[in-house]
């Protein structure tokens, strides 16, 4: 499935594309995640929410990213303070970039305040409220450990479009809070949308790509039907828990000193790239 995301109407070169990691106090992988994507060429920079306000213009960017970590030390609720702040201070541009079909991504603590802000699951759009939530692990406690994903999705998302569906991806978590659920008198009928809408992307298993269907290790936080991430009805709008900028590189896998054949990157470059390439002009 191919879609054309335009910026002042003309398709971007991949060296003009200009990424805003967006971040509050209490972010903490905003550098790990704006390094990413200058490692594949896009000009990436990181602003605070206030510089943003004062001297910027979120439409002056062509992706908007929110990272991880616990913003305003996730007080409440997890990613709730920095989803209000973000629609009453930057709702409009907000709305206009959606509606441009401009991508948003959020990393763990940006999935949190995705669904939050009611951009996630969005089935009919931005939700009043949201039909999904992020909520305590099960087992609880903080899990800090590398996973495996499946890529359920069929080609909606503009994530992960360019990856073979059933793939499977190793990328760590580091949450607290990251279990996904519906309301249980709805959770049939929104699993059904979001699987019927292709907004599904990725979901727990183990090595061998077996689902963990509910059960731990394989899934580590108790997420109903194993859900790791999904996107929007459009596909413009992702979020997942794994990080895939934790993922970039061949040394930040915890066993590479006993692999015989070392690639240059890891799994999380694939996402990365893959959104990079569908912003871009194709050459």
């Amino acid at each position: 499935m191919e879609k054309n995301f335009k910026h002042g109407g003309l398709k971007t070169k991949t060296e003009d594309i200009k990424i805003c990691v967006l971040r509050v106090g209490g972010t903490n992988c905003d550098a790990e995640t704006a390094r990413a994507f200058q490692e594949l060429g896009a000009q990436t920079e990181i602003k605070h929410i206030n510089e943003l306000i004062k001297h910027g213009n979120l439409l002056d960017y062509n992706m908007l990213v929110l990272p991880g970590g616990f913003s305003f030390g996730d007080y409440v609720r997890s990613g709730v303070i920095f989803a209000r702040s973000l629609n009453a201070k930057l709702g409009k541009q907000m709305s206009q970039f959606i509606d441009e079909s401009r991508p948003i991504l959020g990393i763990c603590n940006g999935f949190q305040i995705l669904v939050e802000y009611g951009l996630l699951p969005g089935f009919e759009g931005a939700d009043q409220y949201s039909q999904a939530t992020l909520t305590t692990n099960i087992p609880q406690g903080f899990k800090c450990k590398w996973v495996y994903l499946k890529n359920e999705n069929k080609g909606n998302c503009l994530f992960t479009n360019k990856i073979s569906q059933n793939k499977i991806l190793k990328i760590p978590i580091a949450h607290g809070e990251g279990r996904f659920l519906f309301s249980v008198e709805k959770e049939k009928q929104l699993l059904e949308k979001l699987v019927d809408n292709d907004m599904l992307v990725f979901r727990y298993c183990n090595e061998d790509g077996i689902l963990a269907n509910g059960v731990y290790p394989a899934n580590p936080n108790g997420a109903y039907h194993d859900i790791a991430g999904i996107c929007n009805k459009d596909g413009t709008i992702f979020g997942l828990m794994p990080h895939p900028e934790r993922a970039m590189y061949w040394w930040q896998e915890p066993d590479w000193t006993n692999k015989t054949h070392i690639t240059s990157y890891g799994d999380g470059k694939l996402i990365f790239e893959n959104i990079i390439s569908n912003i871009s002009k194709k050459q």
